[in-house]
């Protein structure tokens, strides 16, 4: 067991870089993760599920719990 086992996260910006990372971290240590992550463009226009939900994937894929918005 990790020591956030039963505890639950919502990481922004988790669709890459250093919020992928923690997300990634705290699904590890047992917390269910919301990967949070618009998709944007940096301007901020646009929109795309992808990115969070390929965070999603390799959570689940090694076993911990997740899911996009």
């Amino acid at each position: 067991m990790g020591r956030l086992t039963g505890k639950g996260a919502v990481v922004t910006g988790a669709g890459g870089g250093i919020g992928r990372g923690i997300a990634k971290l705290l699904a590890s240590e047992g917390a269910g993760v919301v990967v949070n992550d618009l998709g944007t463009a940096v301007t901020g226009s646009g929109s795309d599920t992808r990115p969070a939900q390929i965070v999603v994937d390799e959570i689940v894929a090694a076993g911990g719990k997740a899911v996009a918005n």
